[in-house]
């Protein structure tokens, strides 16, 4: 097999837009917030989403979040873009049990406080844990105050962190359902 051909990276932020597709941004900017129009799309003020309902952050409701992030531009990117190869072995090698175990661990150390490099934490690819972070908005802090109603300077709870990590299983058994329950062997890759 000859050497793959590297996809081209998109030119997305958490701003992007394409509202004419139905994706949106509800990244508020300050003046929609000094407007009181948070919570609608910043390009075309679409008002999709019941926020009391997300806010609640009860996973029983869990697929209403989860259709609702896929409003957003980004959010609806990363549960549709391919997983690099390397973050799907990673997983593979992990299992279903042990990413439980390393999204939990990655919520507590990349967003657990609040930190000087919030925005920049969470890369785009090389683990699914970092998929699953931008795909259900806990990525950052910004992110997660704008959907998930915690704030940036409060350190999650436990609760917190128990829902954060629910939603990224979440993304992960969706997404990654070839998932064994304890991990299987899976060669390492070499450099090409």
């Amino acid at each position: 097999m000859g050497k793959r051909a590297k996809l081209k990276p998109l030119d997305i932020s958490c701003t992007s837009t394409d509202c004419e597709k139905g994706l949106h941004c509800f990244k508020a900017t300050k003046r929609m917030v000094d407007r009181n129009q948070g919570g609608t799309c910043r390009e075309c003020g679409a008002d999709l989403v019941d926020w009391k309902r997300v806010h609640r952050k009860d996973y029983r409701d869990s697929e209403y979040t989860i259709r609702m992030l896929e409003y957003e531009l980004i959010r609806h990117h990363f549960w549709h873009v391919p997983i690099d190869l390397r973050a799907t072995n990673h997983a593979r090698r992990k299992g279903k049990i042990g990413m439980q175990a390393a999204i939990e661990k990655r919520i507590r150390s990349s967003v657990g406080v609040k930190t000087a490099f919030d925005g920049r934490q969470t890369p785009k690819e090389g683990n699914a844990i970092f998929y699953a972070q931008h795909a259900t908005a806990s990525c950052c802090r910004k992110c997660i105050e704008e959907w998930h109603n915690i704030p940036q300077d409060k350190a999650l709870s436990e609760d917190d962190i128990k829902y954060l990590t629910a939603l990224c299983s979440h993304y992960i058994a969706q997404r990654l359902p070839q998932l064994t329950e304890f991990g299987e062997k899976v060669p390492a890759m070499r450099n090409r």
